[in-house]
């Protein structure tokens, strides 16, 4: 600073004891000055009107330090934060927040470099342990969610999906000796049907291609430069590259590269990952043959069998042998296979499916209405926000108009019904305006459900899976669609799923093609579940205040919507295959040939374990699970339990999520020994998720011409048709042998 600036410096001691020394425009600091505060923080730097601007540096007592820019008394722009604890971020900050492009080096040695978001990793980044593994990928809420890519130390790869920090979806395993599984995850287990290729045996041309596209050199990449600012700082600045193709560079994320520095505290979101190979090992724990050199990973022997397996939950239930004759020709089927697999539930709306114009009108209009509903101040829901004129009506034509983008599909009119009232539903469900609209509406689409009923409405599936959207019959309500929460959008897989009324004639499915995603009927249940007394008597008071309250609205139809998840897969296996495939001894060239594995009989560990509940150490996802208190368990002292699964995570046990309970089932007498006298049963641990559901249907005069019809024909108690006094009591009372009293 000049001996003329110098002159100008004015020292002002104000009341609170805070000194500031410097430039003064009126009674305000403007231009460059130093504040410190009572407490030993002290600022340095640019002011404007009266506030932190510009370019600066603030120290605190414990020792932290940010250097860089301000504006309006924020950290904001860009600049480095060197924390008490020794980690460093330079990167983008805004309103005191990481945000944007950033660097962070931790007190662990750990280091990440990537995008954020409000403080967290968000977007594609790359972040690499002391030691020695690296992650590459995309970033949500400070965890690795979407396509990614992680090494560990000892050269073991993944390349696919994730969620949470935790292997989810689709992807690949790579040993470090050439072994190959290519397969689906479930929270971080092998789950479902893979193929796995033996060290140097060939690759299908489908797995060979998805493993190269890791290899491709032309992708996007993080390149760090080095830029003069206007002020004649030296900073780091970050640009990303993409190839024409839009594929990632991995190879370039692998090589050394020069490290920038990063934010505060460890990073605590991911650091069970970097153990995840003990888990992926132990699975697999047969198949460790000696390290080849790499050339030898080229070397591929067509006698090496590649075998198929299906696994649950990380515990492998089957697997079948496929030799190349079989390979070949089995090679379309295979492919299709795969292609099934990698959608998931549902069929993906594309351009030219059926409902292609139908989703992008529903998108539209939600995004519409959604963004005009959200800015209004909230408040409490009043009488005429469900009265006919509590609606938002809007015509959306092709080439837009004054209040409407224009748009792809065809001419429409929306209408949204009580915006209000579900604006208020979604706040109570801590469902965030942002979140909703990018899940329904985001570039990826929807999915169509085929119908479990027979009403003809079709379900669509939003993209993450967190939303159903079903179409109404005029007669049920007078609008077209209604948003759900989708109730099996759990941590824990859903192996068999219930809709129960309490009725019988027409409750039941076909037997043929029953998948998980197929949903049963009242005389597909062959199971009775015990729960713990407080829970159960807990299940039927809110139960009986439900249908209380839906037959004072002369509400029929619905239902009890009911998920199951085995803890023991092994049981699974003679209901998942059909019993002459089980039996079968003969196989031609063209089938697979089944082979028994070491690994193929290994039985998981048993029983479910409540621990007392600890609020930081299970997530509280916003949606339809956050219903309810946490429960209490006699076993625990009649404390909140959470539920401990071993190789899943530790989980939130309310009423009607993450239950657990014990399901009967009893044999019938061709099923075992031949004692007709003893009642056998198969005993099962499993973890329950239920709710009603379809609660839109008044017993009005159609209902009423549909049950004096049908019982003509039929027992009156057996039609779902029936009164709603009559309806109620029926259902509880069918429920109750569903969930008997412990004896």
């Amino acid at each position: 600073m000049s001996n003329e600036d110098s002159e100008k410096l004015i020292e002002k001691i104000l009341p609170n004891g805070d000194i500031y020394v410097g430039n003064f425009e009126g009674l305000l600091p403007q231009g460059m000055g130093k504040y410190s505060w009572v407490d030993g923080t002290c600022y340095q730097g640019e002011w404007e009107k009266g506030k932190m601007t510009g370019r600066g540096k603030i120290c605190w007592p414990s020792g932290a330090t940010y250097e860089g820019d301000f504006r309006g008394g924020f950290l904001h722009g860009s600049g480095t934060f060197s924390g008490v604890d020794g980690s460093v971020y330079t990167g983008s900050w805004r309103m005191n927040m990481q945000h944007g492009m950033g660097c962070k080096s931790y007190s662990n040695s750990d280091f990440y470099e990537g995008f954020w978001r409000e403080g967290l990793q968000e977007g594609i980044g790359r972040y690499t342990w002391s030691n020695g593994n690296t992650y590459i990928g995309n970033w949500k809420a400070g965890k690795m969610s979407g396509r990614g890519l992680m090494k560990w130390a000892n050269d073991d790869l993944y390349d696919g999906l994730w969620l949470d920090g935790l292997q989810h979806g689709s992807g690949y395993y790579k040993f470090a000796d050439g072994t190959y599984y290519f397969g689906t995850w479930s929270k971080g287990l092998k789950d479902g049907w893979g193929t796995f290729y033996p060290c140097g045996s060939k690759l299908s041309y489908q797995h060979k291609r998805l493993e190269s596209f890791r290899y491709n050199q032309r992708a996007l990449s993080f390149c760090a430069g080095t830029s003069m600012n206007p002020e004649g700082h030296r900073s780091r600045t970050f640009r990303l590259k993409k190839s024409r193709c839009g594929r990632w560079n991995i190879s370039r994320f692998f090589r050394s590269s020069g490290r920038i520095s990063h934010t505060t505290t460890s990073f605590d979101g991911v650091w069970n990952v970097g153990d995840s190979c003990r888990s992926f090992q132990s699975q697999d724990g047969s198949l460790t043959p000696s390290s080849p050199d790499e050339d030898d990973h080229e070397l591929q022997d067509d006698n090496l069998m590649a075998s198929e397996r299906e696994y649950m939950q990380g515990v492998l239930i089957r697997e079948r042998s496929l030799t190349p004759d079989s390979r070949m020709s089995h090679k379309n089927k295979w492919r299709h296979r795969i292609r099934i697999k990698q959608k998931g539930p549902g069929e993906r709306i594309y351009k030219g499916h059926k409902s292609y114009y139908l989703m992008l009108d529903l998108q539209l209009g939600i995004r519409y209405t959604v963004g005009k509903i959200t800015p209004v101040p909230m408040r409490e829901v009043r009488s005429s926000d469900f009265g006919p004129r509590a609606r938002i009506r809007m015509y959306f034509p092709r080439k837009g108009s004054r209040f409407t983008p224009p748009h792809y599909s065809t001419d429409f009119f929306w209408k949204d019904y009580c915006p209000m009232v579900f604006r208020n539903l979604r706040e109570m469900f801590k469902i965030d305006a942002a979140d909703y609209m990018m899940s329904i509406c985001g570039g990826e689409g929807l999915k169509e459900l085929s119908s479990p009923g027979k009403s003809g409405s079709i379900f669509y599936l939003s993209q993450d899976e967190r939303f159903v959207i079903k179409t109404l019959r005029r007669y049920e309500l007078k609008i077209r669609f209604v948003v759900m929460g989708n109730m099996f959008c759990t941590e824990l897989r859903i192996h068999r799923r219930y809709d129960l009324k309490g009725s019988t004639q027409g409750r039941s499915t076909s037997k043929h093609n029953i998948t998980e995603n197929t949903t049963l009927k009242d005389l597909d249940l062959s199971y009775v579940f015990y729960l713990e007394k407080s829970w159960r008597e807990a299940l039927f008071r809110q139960i009986s205040l439900d249908c209380m309250f839906l037959e004072s609205q002369c509400i029929i139809d619905y239902s009890m919507l009911l998920g199951l998840h085995f803890r023991a897969p092994e049981h699974l296996k003679s209901l998942l295959e059909p019993q002459h495939a089980q039996h079968s001894a003969s196989s031609s060239a063209g089938d697979y040939v089944d082979t028994p594995t070491q690994g193929e009989m290994i039985i998981p560990p048993k029983g479910l374990l409540l621990v007392t509940h600890e609020p930081g150490s299970v997530s509280n996802m916003p949606g339809s699970h956050i219903r309810g208190g946490t429960l209490r368990a006699s076993a625990a002292g009649d404390e909140e339990v959470d539920l401990l699964l071993p190789g899943t995570g530790r989980l939130r046990v309310q009423l009607g999520v993450n239950m657990p309970a014990q399901a009967n089932r009893k044999l019938l007498h061709d099923e075992g020994p031949d004692l007709a006298e003893i009642d056998l049963f198969e005993v099962y641990d499993v973890v329950l998720y239920l709710g009603i559901i379809d609660i839109l249907q008044e017993y009005n005069l159609t209902k009423k011409i549909e049950h004096t019809c049908k019982s003509l024909r039929y027992d009156p108690m057996s039609i779902s048709a029936v009164d709603p006094q009559t309806y109620s009591k029926r259902f509880i009372s069918f429920l109750e042998k569903v969930f008997p009293e412990q004896v």
